[in-house]
Parts: structure tokens; C-alpha cells; sequence
């Protein structure tokens, strides 16, 4: 094996961070990260990762301690380089890091030099710590003892263990002597020790133990320091936490120290004297007290991390969150910005006020406390002067409303709208119908000016403001008022250096008393045109031109306002937000109730001319429930070169919903979705002017319960968090070119305005960066698939490799990997989530679509069925998990103009918010297509024996499928799926046949047609003895026998492969189901009258479409007015299918649908087929099959000449077995066999050859893949083992590596033959890549075999 090992070679890792510090260097510290076994160094000021190295073999790195840290913080490292301990479970590590820099001071690389390797410990290493005045390492470890290592003789000179044995959680040391060291340990036991080491000249009467001869690692006993022996003296017991103590932090001075616990509080401490006043006296450390000094609660998990310094303190915790306290206790701040499991980390740096924070999620995240998120509440002392940035939180009320209290009515007088246009200068509406500006250039003298009363005193009840900027220093506001009788009133301010003045206003009657709820600007119409909305969803379009830009001393009556047009909603409710493109001459609104309507928008409604006539103009599509039943808060519609318009809307249930509007086909698309967990609404996206087409930089303004939150979407990370009280309130924000550093927020409470205003000049200082390094799921991967090269636009010149991961949480993430001689993962974006966030636990992605050729479209008259790859192939990921959810995605390539062609009939745009690119690669997009989850029943659950009982019975009140579904839990989960594609030659759809594997031991073969997306159930795959949950699933699509011509029967063949609980391995032949399912697709095409699902379901009230069953073969589907009956001819005697479908209908007949939706409202009940299995191996692994493989081997079998098989596995019982088979004819898998191991030939198949490896790992088999000539197995032992297998199913061990992803669940492997490279990845708490080179004398012996 050993000649073999360097053909593995080991990629980085993708995974928690579990170690961070700070290199000193000039003008900022590098930082220093542990992930995995490696060691990252990154430039902080510049974002960018200067280098990686890896630092153990298989052992994570838990801690890092540069030496001399605290001398050289504001100093350049020595020219000879710095040294560094690294340390990670029982091992650690000298390193000497050299880093070079330009004249500039600016990094260029860093250097990494093995120094000195420690021998191995007995125990985990929990700390070091370098007594520079003694030239010591002081190794702390997890028995509660201390080892000293001499940095000059390179050998340890004693170990010190604590009186108290016991084990630890945590250890943190102090001190730059053995005479000043400090242990602070903390037990199992929720104790925290405190003591030291002394010399053992000192009294006998401070020891309280027998005499200490711990032996030392090199079984050096009786060694001496400086003449003495030291030993352990306890100075303090600490009992008050109430749980295990997980981290310890000293204070720079060792006068106090921090501790967090299982109990979710951080305590701190503080020593009644300095320690250097008892480094040698006995008396003084008799009379040393530790006072609890504060306890601090707020987080709602466990705590991981903890730092302190003088005047703050920052604790990490499980929860995800990051708390920056006061010395006093009180809680500065509070954020979550990670994902998953928790907060592992965290670093501070007092010079630079850079916090940095990591997790399980891999992302490092760097925060300054200068950011407008922390300026306004930390101590001044914090904040250098040459740093502090204007921040002001300050109250004003209106003259008029000032001094009103007490309760209120319709003629009270308080705010009713704000509106900022500047940082410094804010509109304000009452509902006694005035306007007034304030200027808040001086917040101790706010200036306020009346511009104006509405007739009648009116209310005003909607503003809007459009400003118009005619140089830098000279603006033009026109400000649109909309009062509670109906009148609009418009209002032409200009200022510049003087005080703002009216220029003109006007008011024209636009609806009945207290009919006028809205009024719309429209920057594409600019300030000639304006809207008016109306509860019933009427928008009216007004021209004002001519008023508005007329003389205002000669305006007469006929210089009228005009009606230009009316769009009426089908679905009477309010409009709420819209936008026009004139160039896609179209017009997107947003209504109240959570949809989405498109109008036309002629060019000519909003030329010079437009005063004519008014139109009526009806809508040309509509999307129902866009964001499910919550309001629609903005519409942005995004020009692009392509024929369809982008648009992305944002709404009450927190989500950004992304769609496409095709200008030629009049409709609109819904293509992708994002959703933020931490928005509980968002009320608009604002992007910056470098990234206005992009959702990448831009930045989401929303609440979360009655906070107001600014959310940057590029980094995930949330910027400002201010407590207001909701959005029900009156409110207004203002945002400049760095919202971080630039924004205002005003909110009405108690008849006041409270401004919060944070405003620092942008180039005064440079944005930080928020990630370093790439995030990733926040918790275990249980699936992960490589997606094909040959789908990326140039695969020839693509440098990355995508993998599709899921996750515990419910996220589909697509990662890219450099495959370069860097080997580094370059991005990581999330596609999206299942439904309600249930776990994802296998993923599928299809290559190929292949068409049938039927005979009479066989052109070479062969009378057999053909199967042949279709070239334009449509690529399709698919995941499953928790809940029975089924979730499709389609990825198609990118090519000309911006555009991607879809052969089953989809023409997407590559815009949208999944989109992965990276340095200009983008190569991969995604979409949503499709989600399928089971109805939700309203009758009891029954078992599978009284399902199947009320069937044969005849009950007709049971859904179709019911079958399957009645016998499925809530908590049922897919643990496995599998999929292909066929596309008919006829009808030229595509039907996705998918096979997945539930809980509940059933096994369902499922039918997705494209591109209408409907969902069929096909068929029931019933295995012959007692039902096993399947863990596995792999399928065969063999075309050989088609290609002969010589049997007439003979044709292409559909193959499933499970692997079970009981470690049973079945194949099923599903040739003659799917054969029927396409005919009977052909014959009553259920496309033309049965509508798709539109959206997919978030679980927050977005339901995404109604779904109802329907039998393909007997039922009738109402569509509209007219009622279609489809063919009742049906070839498949013992398959019946169900469709789920979503329908646009009238007002209604949805109120139809949901009075009947819990009854069920399908009255004719129709079976669906059972598939048996055509073998069965029983007993090919003692306990589960974990993993399963399918491949096809070089060789076809010599006595037949058929194409053969390998089927290779690998189960808990720590074997890996591999089975070489042929098919027979499809005549022969009609009668079902079981077989054993041990049967040569069983009608259906033929066994040629049989292997085991009984111990193929040291623990379970988790990942196993094959191409017949090389094998890749992954294990829970950490190990990636190569085997070198021959055509007959042999394999031996040809190398092994050991990963850095503990508890490894899932493997995949891309076979790049073009480079002659195996990539392999594995993933589970985090991913790897591992490439594999096989020598050219390596690849002939296989060959030659």
C-alpha cells in the first residue's frame, strides 16, 4: 500500500473552524485559523487568504498560541519569522511562519517551516502557553496536569499534575514564567480550579498531596528545573456553575478571568491582588481570594467561547449568537450572523477594535466596532479618537403635534407619515393635513418648516417623494399627498443654499371619501406620471405634465389633470407596490393579499400626448399567491438583453421571490426564491449603483418582530438592528453609498420622532469585508453529488468542479471546487430549502435524457423498442428528506447572450438569486422546478393491510393514492432517490421517473412530467419477504440488448437497485411500467388541461398553489367554464396514476376548493400498480447496506457477449462486497427468484463473480462508488480507501488516506478522464476533496487482467 500513497492526494476542507488567533504583524494582524488539519493565514485589511498548509494528519486542530503575542501586537513579525504551537487532540506542533511583504508593507506570501513535533501525549491538549523568561512551552492537557517543554534542548523537563485528577472540558494558562503561571482548569464536574506551579523548596504545608513524580513523555522521571522540583498548589475551588465548563479566558494582566459553561452563563472573576505580588511568596498565596465579580445570562444554549479585556467582554454560543457585554454586565450587543450548530470562536483585537467570529458553518466573519451596528452604544474609552464615527440617536416632534397627550381621535392632530430624502432632512404628514420639513443638519436646534395644508384639513394618508437633483448643490422635490377625501395634492419644492420654497401645488379629486389608500412614484415615468391605488385593487394613472411644468402664475382650468388609464386587479385587493419598463413596455403590481399582476404598459401612456381618453386595460397575467397570503411590499422589474423581463419582489413572509416576464409569450414565470430566516418582513431590497442588476451586495430593509433590520444579503450577515416596535408604525429610512457606515432610520412613538442617524464619511474609511472564508451548511451533510462538467457552458475551460450538497437543516448548497494546483473551494451558495426546513437526505442529479423510440418512429426498422441519448439533454438535481418533501431543481448551461435553452420546453433566464459564479465563472445556474409533498389528510392514519382492504373493498371515498399516502406519518422521511430521464419522440416531453425510498419501508416509483410539472405516482415497488426501510437506491438504464435488433422482445431495460436494513440487496424491473406510463402519456397528453404547481412552499404561510389529485386514466379536470374528459382507454391494467395539480380559477371556485379540499373531492378511486422484485440477495452484508454502487464494467461477459455489471456495497458491518452480473431478457425477469450469494444464475440475471473484503474499514461503511476498474470507500474510521478491482469483481487495497471530516456520511467521485484524475468527495461535518492520479503501468495491469 505504501507504494501507492502518493497517489492520493488530500484537497482542503470545507468545514468548522475550531481555532483562531492573531499573528503579529504591521499595519494589522495577520490571522491565523485552524480548520480541520489545516492552518489558514489571512490578510484581514485585504480579505484575502495569504496561504494554507496542512499541519497534522487526521487531527483537527483545536488551538493556536503564537509566541511572544503579547510584546510584538504592534510590531512586524522578526525577520527569521515567528514561532507558532498548533496543537490538536493528543499532538502538537512547532511551527516557524516567515512572512514576506512588499515595500509597501503589504503581504505576499507566508512561509511554513516544521520547527519542532512534540512527542505524543497521553492526553488531549487543551492549551500552550510560552514562558519566554524561562524559553518554555507549557503544554496544559486534559488531566489536569501541565508538561513543560525546553525550546532550546528540544526535550521535555517535567510534568506537573494537579492534585485534584480529575478530567477537563477546558484548561487555560497565563503567565511568561513557570514562577507567574496561572492554570485555571475547568472540570466535568461544573468546578473551576485555579493553581500554580511552585518550586518544591517551598513549605510542605502548601501541599496537600503525596510527593508529584509524574512521569514525563519521554519517561524522563526525577527531572529538575533550575535545582527544584516543581509541583501543583491549589489556589481556589470555584462551584458556582451549574454545568460543564467549556472555555477559560484570562485578562491581559491575569487580574481576572472569564468562564463560560453547559449552564449558558459567563461568569467573571477577579483575584484579590496582582499575580506578580505572589509569583514566589507562600504567605501571599495562602491570602490570594477569587471574587465572583458579575454573571451574565442571555444567551439561550450552551456557551462555547469567551473573551475579556478591560472595558468589554464577548461570549460565543451554540445558539449562533455573539454577545458583547459591559464591565458593568450589561449587555452592549447582540448578533447572529452564523448558521447551524453554533459559534465555536471567537477573537478580539483592541487596537484595531476587529472582532472576528467562526463556527461550524466554515465562515469566518469579521466585525469592527467602529460599524454602525455597536458605535452608538459602546463606551467611549473603546473607541480610539482617530476612529470615532458621528453617530446620534436623538427625539423631535412637530410643533403643531407637540404637547398632545392622552388618547386620541379622528381630529386629534399626530404624525401620520415620514418620509426621509437626506440624512438630514425629513417630510413629516398629520392627520390634520399638514406637511412639514424637517431639517436635522443641527439635532439640538432641528428647524422646522410648514410647507403646506391640504384642503379641509384632511388627513393625509399616503406620501410619496420624488427628487430631482439638477446639480450637486441645487434639488427638486415633488412631493405627492394623498388625504383622506380623495384629493392628491402635489406639492414642487426647490432648494439650495437658502431654505427649501414651494414652487407650486395643485390638487385634482382622484377618489371617494377615504377610497384613496396609495400613491406611486415611478422612476421609469419619472415625475410626469403618478398612480393611485384604491382598496378594491383599481390603480389609476394620472398625467400631470402639464400642470406641473406650466407656468404657475398663468394656470387655468383647462390645464386639468388627466385620467390616463385604469388597471383593475382580478382579485379586488389593494395594490400595494409597483414598477414599469418602458422598454418591456410593461407594468408589475404587487396587491395585499400576496399576488402578483402584469399589465401592459404602451409606450404611448406615457408620452407627451397622453391626456386623451382614458383606458380601461385589462391584465395579461396574474400570479396567484406570489408570497402566499402576505403583502407584497415592493416590485423591482430588471431590463436585461434576453426576451424576458427580470423581476424580483419581496413581501410579508420574508422572502425574495425572483421572476421572469417573457416578452414575447406575455406571462409570468416564477423562477427562484431566497428566504430569510432572521426578516420577518422585508420591505424592500436596495442595491448599490455597482451591483444594481445583482442581488449579490445588495442589502434587504425588513423587520423581525419589532425590530428594524438591515440585512446584507452578499455576506448574510445582519448590518443594523434598531428596536422600534414594528412596522405598523409610522417609519422612514434613508440609506447612503455604504449602508454601513451611512444610514437613518425615524419612527413615531409616544407622538414623538425618534431618529436614529448614523452617518461617517465612506472615504474616510474602508469597508471591512464581512466573510474570509467560505460558508458552508451549519450542520452534518448527509448527501452530496457532483454535478457533470459536461453540463457547464465550456466545460473545456471550466477550472471548477460544482458538487450539490443537503443537510440536516434543509438547505441545498452548490459549492464550487478549484481543481488547480490550488485546490481551494472557491464559493458556496444556497440553492434553497425544504419545505419547513426538513432534513435533506439524499440528493440525485440526472445526465442524460434519453428518447424512446417506439416502432413507428423507428426509423431502421427494428421492431424492438430503442433507447438513444438525447443531445440536448435537460439536466435535473433532486433531494429528498424529512416530511416526504421531493424538491426538483433544473440546471441548464449558459450560452449566447445570457441565455439558457431547456429541451423539455422551459426557456429560462440565467438571472436569478441561486445563481454560483466566481471570478467571472459562471458556468452553473439553478432554478426551482418542482416540489412534491403528500396531501394532508384529515381522516385518521391507517396501516397498510386497511388501505389496501378498503381498496378491494371498492371505497370511494379514499383519495387515489391514498395506498400509499394514508400509510405515511408526518415524521416518515425519503432516505434515498433515484432518477433518469426519458423524453418521448411524439408529444417531445420529458418525463422524470423518479424512485424514492421511504421510512415506512415502501419504496414508490414517481413520475414528473416536464415542462408542465405535473406529478404522477406510477407504481409500488413491493418487496417479496418482510419490509425493510431501504437506505439505498441505484438504478440501470441498459440499452444493449435494444441495440441488436436480433430478439424481437429484446429492448431497452429500467433496473432498480436497493440496499436494506436488513442488509438484503433487490432489483426490480420496471421496463414494463414505464413503457405503459409513456404510452398512456401519448394517449391522454394530461398537460393540455391540468395546470403545474407555481412556487414552491416556504412553511411561513406561502403555500405556493393548492394542490388537488386527480386519476389520469377515469377522472375529469375542470378548467375554466369548460369541463374535459380524459381518455379512459388505459393499456396498463394494474398501474393507475394520481396528479398533483394547482389551478387558476375565479374567486369561486377556490372558495370551492377549500370548503372540499379536507373531503377530498376526487370520487373515483383508482389502485396503483405493484412492482415484485426480480432478485433478491439476502444476507450480503450482516447488517444495513450503507452505501450502494452501480457501474458498468469494460468487459462484456465472454459467453454471451452481453453487457455486464458490478454492483459494490459497503454496510455497518465494516465489509465492502462486490457482485458481477449479466441481465438476462426481459421474459426472464417476469418470475421473480430469490437468490443467495451463492447461486450462479437465477432467470433474470447471471452471477459471474462474487468478492468480500471483511474488514474494508475499521468502523461502518458509509460511501462507497465505482466505475468498474477503481473503487473509493469512505468510512466512519476517517479513512478514504482506494481498491484496484479486474473485470471479474476482484478488488484489493491500493492506498488509503486519512480525511479530516469526522463522522464521514456521504461519498461521490468525478472520473475526469481527460486529466486522467479521480476526484473524490466526502462530506459530513464538513466536505473534502481528495484527488486520486493512477500511474499509466497501473491502469495497464488493469487493463491486461
Amino acid at each position: 500500500m505504501a507504494a501507492g500513497d502518493h497517489h492520493l492526494r488530500l484537497g482542503s476542507y470545507l468545514g468548522d473552524v475550531s481555532a483562531l488567533s492573531f499573528l503579529p504583524s504591521s499595519p494589522r494582524p495577520l490571522l491565523l485559523a485552524g480548520t480541520g488539519s489545516e492552518l489558514l493565514v489571512y490578510d484581514v485589511d485585504a480579505a484575502r487568504l495569504v496561504a494554507s498548509f496542512k499541519v497534522f494528519d487526521g487531527v483537527r486542530v483545536h488551538g493556536i498560541q503564537p509566541r511572544g503575542l503579547p510584546n510584538c501586537s504592534s510590531g512586524s513579525p522578526p525577520a527569521d519569522g515567528l514561532t507558532v504551537a498548533a496543537f490538536g487532540e493528543r499532538r502538537a506542533k512547532l511551527l516557524r511562519l516567515r512572512v514576506d511583504a512588499d515595500d509597501d508593507g503589504g503581504v505576499v506570501g507566508v512561509r511554513l517551516e516544521l520547527e519542532q513535533r512534540l512527542p505524543g501525549f497521553d492526553h488531549w491538549v487543551l492549551d500552550a502557553c510560552f514562558l519566554e523568561v524561562d524559553g518554555l512551552l507549557a503544554i496544559g492537557l486534559s488531566d489536569n496536569s501541565v508538561a513543560l517543554w525546553d525550546l532550546t534542548e528540544h526535550v521535555f523537563v517535567t510534568r506537573v499534575n494537579s492534585p485534584e485528577k480529575c478530567l477537563l472540558y477546558s484548561m487555560r494558562m497565563w503567565g511568561d514564567s513557570v514562577k507567574s503561571l496561572l492554570v485555571a482548569s475547568g472540570t466535568i464536574l461544573n468546578e473551576i480550579l485555579i493553581w500554580k506551579l511552585v518550586p518544591r523548596t517551598l513549605s510542605s504545608s502548601l501541599l496537600c498531596t503525596d510527593e508529584v513524580e509524574a512521569p514525563a513523555v519521554e519517561n524522563r522521571e526525577n527531572v529538575y528545573f533550575s535545582d527544584n522540583r516543581y509541583m501543583a498548589v491549589h489556589i481556589g475551588r470555584l462551584k458556582e456553575h451549574e454545568g460543564s465548563i467549556f472555555r477559560i479566558s484570562w485578562s491581559s494582566d491575569g487580574s481576572k478571568f472569564m468562564s463560560v459553561s453547559d449552564d449558558r452563563s459567563a461568569r467573571m472573576w477577579m483575584l484579590s491582588c496582582q499575580p506578580k505580588n505572589f509569583t514566589n511568596q507562600a504567605a501571599n498565596i495562602d491570602n490570594v481570594d477569587i471574587i465572583p465579580k458579575l454573571t451574565l445570562f442571555g444567551h439561550s444554549a450552551r456557551i462555547w467561547d469567551c473573551y475579556i479585556s478591560d472595558s468589554i467582554v464577548i461570549t460565543a454560543g451554540e445558539d449562533c449568537t455573539c454577545c458583547i457585554w459591559g464591565m458593568d454586565g450589561k449587555l452592549i450587543k447582540m448578533f447572529k450572523e452564523h448558521i447551524g450548530r453554533g459559534l465555536w470562536r471567537c477573537l478580539y483585537d483592541p487596537s484595531s477594535l476587529v472582532l472576528i467570529t467562526a463556527g461550524f458553518d466554515s465562515a469566518i466573519k469579521v466585525h469592527h466596532l467602529c460599524n454602525s451596528s455597536f458605535h452608538d452604544i459602546l463606551e467611549e474609552k473603546v473607541v480610539p479618537d482617530d476612529l470615532k464615527y458621528e453617530s446620534e440617536v436623538f427625539e423631535i416632534s412637530s410643533p403643531i403635534v407637540s404637547g398632545q397627550y392622552g388618547p386620541l381621535d379622528s381630529k386629534s392632530e399626530y404624525v401620520r407619515c415620514l418620509h426621509f430624502v437626506q440624512e438630514n432632512v425629513l417630510y413629516v404628514a398629520t392627520n390634520n393635513g399638514y406637511l412639514h420639513l424637517a431639517d436635522l443638519s443641527d439635532t439640538n436646534d432641528v428647524r422646522w418648516t410648514e410647507v403646506i395644508q391640504v384642503t379641509e384639513k384632511a388627513p393625509i394618508i399616503c406620501v410619496d417623494v420624488m427628487t430631482v437633483h439638477s446639480d450637486s448643490l441645487y434639488k427638486e422635490d415633488i412631493v405627492a399627498l394623498g388625504d383622506g377625501h380623495g384629493n392628491v395634492t402635489i406639492v414642487h419644492l426647490s432648494s439650495g443654499n437658502l431654505e427649501p420654497k414651494v414652487d407650486l401645488s395643485f390638487t385634482w379629486s382622484a377618489e371617494k371619501d377615504r377610497q384613496l389608500l396609495g400613491i406611486y412614484w415611478c422612476k421609469s415615468l419619472e415625475c410626469s406620471h403618478i398612480f393611485t391605488a384604491d382598496p378594491r385593487g383599481v390603480l389609476k394613472l394620472w398625467n400631470i405634465r402639464n400642470v406641473l411644468y406650466s407656468n404657475a402664475h398663468a394656470l387655468t382650468t383647462s390645464q386639468e389633470v388627466s385620467l390616463v388609464a385604469l388597471f383593475e386587479s382580478p382579485f379586488g385587493a389593494r395594490i400595494m407596490c409597483l414598477d414599469v419598463s418602458l422598454q418591456d413596455e410593461i407594468l408589475i403590481a404587487g396587491d395585499k393579499k400576496g399576488n402578483i399582476l402584469a399589465f401592459p404598459f404602451h409606450k404611448t401612456l406615457a408620452s407627451h400626448d397622453s391626456s386623451g381618453a382614458q383606458q380601461k386595460i385589462p391584465f395579461c397575467d396574474r400570479f396567484k399567491g406570489a408570497h402566499g397570503i402576505s403583502t407584497v411590499t415592493s416590485v423591482h422589474i430588471t431590463t436585461s438583453t434576453s426576451d424576458d423581463a427580470q423581476i424580483h419582489t419581496t413581501g410579508g413572509d420574508g422572502c425574495i421571490c425572483f421572476f421572469k416576464y417573457g416578452r414575447y409569450v406575455n406571462n409570468v414565470e416564477f423562477v427562484g426564491m431566497r428566504q430569510l430566516k432572521d426578516l420577518g418582513t422585508i420591505q424592500s431590497i436596495y442595491a448599490d449603483h455597482v451591483s444594481d442588476t445583482q442581488l449579490i451586495g445588495t442589502y434587504a430593509i425588513g423587520f423581525t418582530s419589532s425590530d428594524f433590520v438591515i440585512w446584507d444579503l452578499g455576506n448574510d450577515a445582519k448590518m443594523v438592528q434598531i428596536s422600534c416596535g414594528g412596522w405598523r408604525r409610522p417609519y422612514s429610512y434613508y440609506l447612503g453609498t455604504v449602508p454601513e457606515y451611512q444610514n437613518c432610520f425615524a419612527f413615531v412613538k409616544d407622538h414623538s420622532i425618534h431618529v436614529r442617524r448614523h452617518w461617517a464619511p465612506a472615504q474616510d474609511k474602508k469597508l471591512l469585508p464581512q466573510v474570509l472564508h467560505t460558508q458552508f451548511h451549519g450542520r452534518e451533510v448527509h448527501s452530496l453529488c457532483f454535478i457533470d462538467p459536461a453540463s457547464y457552458s465550456h466545460p473545456e475551460k471550466s477550472t471548477y468542479l460544482w458538487i450539490a450538497t443537503g443537510c440536516e437543516d434543509g438547505t441545498v448548497r452548490l459549492t464550487g471546487y478549484s481543481a488547480s494546483n490550488a485546490g481551494r473551494w472557491c464559493s458556496s451558495k444556497m440553492l434553497g430549502e425544504h419545505v419547513g426546513g426538513s432534513a435533506v437526505r439524499d440528493t440525485c442529479f440526472i445526465t442524460k435524457t434519453y428518447t424512446l423510440l417506439d416502432k413507428s418512429c423507428n426509423s431502421s426498422g427494428s421492431s424492438g423498442n430503442i433507447l438513444v441519448e438525447n443531445e440536448e439533454t435537460t439536466f435535473l438535481l433532486i433531494s429528498v428528506g424529512s416530511k416526504q418533501v421531493l424538491t426538483t431543481w433544473i440546471l441548464q448551461p449558459r450560452i449566447a447572450e445570457n441565455r439558457q435553452v431547456c429541451s423539455g420546453g422551459l426557456d429560462l433566464d440565467s438571472k436569478q438569486s441561486s445563481e454560483c459564479s466566481d471570478n467571472g465563472d459562471s458556468a452553473v445556474t439553478f432554478q426551482w422546478l418542482s416540489t412534491h409533498m403528500p396531501p394532508k389528510l384529515t381522516t385518521n392514519r391507517r396501516k397498510t393491510g386497511h388501505v389496501k382492504q378498503n381498496f378491494e373493498e371498492g371505497n370511494s371515498s379514499a383519495q387515489p393514492n391514498l395506498a400509499i399516502m394514508d400509510q405515511m406519518e408526518n415524521d416518515w422521511r425519503y432516505l434515498s432517490v433515484t432518477a433518469f430521464l426519458l423524453k418521448h419522440p411524439t408529444t417531445k416531453l420529458t418525463v422524470c421517473f423518479a424512485v424514492v425510498a421511504c421510512s415506512d419501508a415502501t419504496v414508490i416509483l414517481r413520475a414528473l412530467l416536464l415542462p408542465s410539472r405535473l406529478w404522477f405516482d406510477v407504481a409500488l415497488l413491493v418487496p417479496q419477504a418482510s419490509a425493510s426501510p431501504v437506505l439505498v437506491l441505484r438504478h440501470i438504464v441498459d440499452a444493449s440488448s435494444a441495440c441488436s435488433g436480433d430478439d424481437v422482445g429484446n429492448g431497452d431495460r429500467y433496473i432498480i437497485v436497493s440496499g436494506s436494513t436488513d442488509g438484503t440487496i433487490t432489483l426490480w424491473d420496471l421496463t414494463d411500467t414505464i413503457h405503459g406510463f409513456m404510452q398512456l402519456v401519448s394517449e391522454t397528453q394530461p398537460h393540455m388541461v391540468i395546470d403545474c404547481q407555481k412556487r414552491p412552499k416556504t412553511g411561513r404561510g406561502s403555500q405556493g398553489g393548492r394542490r388537488r389529485w386527480r386519476s389520469l386514466a377515469s377522472n375529469s379536470v375542470k378548467k375554466g367554464s369548460k369541463q374535459t374528459l380524459l381518455p379512459t382507454e388505459n393499456d396498463l391494467n394494474a398501474s393507475c396514476v394520481a396528479a398533483e395539480s394547482s389551478h387558476e380559477i375565479s374567486e369561486l371556485e377556490e372558495n370551492e376548493v377549500i370548503t372540499t379540499e379536507d373531503t377530498m373531492s376526487s370520487t373515483h378511486s383508482c389502485d396503483v400498480s405493484e412492482v415484485q422484485p426480480m432478485q433478491t440477495f439476502s444476507g450480503v452484508h450482516q447488517s444495513g447496506v450503507n452505501c450502494l454502487n452501480v457501474s458498468e464494467m469494460d468487459r462484456a461477459c465472454p459467453t454471451t457477449g452481453m453487457s455486464s455489471y458490478c454492483i459494490i456495497s459497503g454496510g455497518d458491518d465494516q465489509a465492502v462486497q462486490c457482485i458481477v452480473f449479466t441481465l438476462g431478457s426481459p421474459q426472464q425477469s417476469c418470475s421473480m427468484n430469490k437468490a443467495s450469494l451463492n447461486s450462479p444464475a437465477n432467470g433474470a440475471l447471471t452471477i459471474l463473480s462474487q468478492h468480500a473484503v471483511p474488514s474494508a474499514h475499521g468502523s461502518a461503511v458509509k460511501g462507497i462508488w465505482t466505475d468498474g476498474v477503481w473503487a473509493f470507500s469512505s468510512g466512519l474510521d476517517q479513512r478514504i480507501r482506494c481498491w484496484k478491482m479486474d473485470p471479474s469483481g476482484k478488488f484489493m487495497e491500493h492506498s488509503h488516506v486519512i480525511i479530516s471530516v469526522p463522522e464521514p456520511e456521504t461519498l461521490d467521485v468525478y472520473h475526469d478522464r481527460g486529466r486522467g484524475k479521480y476526484h473524490i468527495a466526502v462530506a459530513g461535518r464538513g466536505m473534502q476533496m481528495v484527488e486520486f492520479s493512477p500511474l499509466e503501468d497501473d491502469s495497464m495491469e488493469v487493463a491486461r487482467i
